[in-house]
């Protein structure tokens, strides 16, 4: 039991959360960011993340929070009002729009997980998975699967595949893992190649 608290080292320094501004109707969904941010801070890694105190994003920004590392939360002024709500945790950085959340959270991570989340968390997972393959970034990016909840969006990038609209390389862009510890250790041993 004492071994599972001693902190090791990742060789990331901050990591990249994308979720929703909502909990989901699955307790499994908040367990799963709660368990995400506790494996951060086990690790030593700090966060950012869209900036929100409410849904999956408050769970696991307060748990890193908690956990004694640093949170960097980047929102446009425009969500302010809708996505926080009572006190913030760490750094909150206003931007003028969803573009420049996403280059501002981008130039912070080292790396980038998806938990579950709605059309926000699917844009901002595509946009930084089309950046690996034009080259822009080389920095991993994953999934955390939880009860299977990007199953058929897997299944669907498979069938791009299939069809020719991206090759194998760019498919095993994405990695998948339905447990936060086993996701981490999967991106830290992915170099991406383009």
């Amino acid at each position: 039991m004492e071994e599972e608290k001693k902190s090791t080292a990742s060789k990331f320094k901050t990591i990249c959360v994308f979720c929703g501004s909502s909990a989901g109707k699955k307790k499994n969904y908040q367990d799963a960011a709660i368990n995400l941010g506790k494996e951060l801070v086990l690790k030593n890694i700090d966060l950012v993340y869209g900036g929100g105190s409410i849904g999956l994003m408050g769970l696991i920004s307060q748990t890193v929070f908690n956990g004694g590392r640093n949170v960097i939360g980047v929102i446009p002024k425009a969500l302010m009002g809708r996505e926080i709500t009572g006190v913030t945790v760490g750094e909150v950085k206003p931007v003028i729009d969803m573009h420049h959340r996403k280059a501002e959270m981008g130039s912070y991570a080292d790396a980038f997980i998806a938990l579950p989340g709605g059309y926000g968390t699917l844009e901002e997972l595509f946009e930084v998975i089309s950046w690996a393959q034009l080259g822009i970034h080389n920095k991993p990016i994953g999934v955390l699967n939880v009860d299977g909840y990007y199953n058929s969006l897997l299944s669907f990038i498979d069938k791009v595949l299939e069809e020719g609209f991206v090759n194998l390389a760019a498919r095993q862009i994405i990695i998948s893992s339905s447990n936060a510890k086993e996701l981490i250790k999967k991106l830290e041993v992915i170099i991406i190649n383009f």
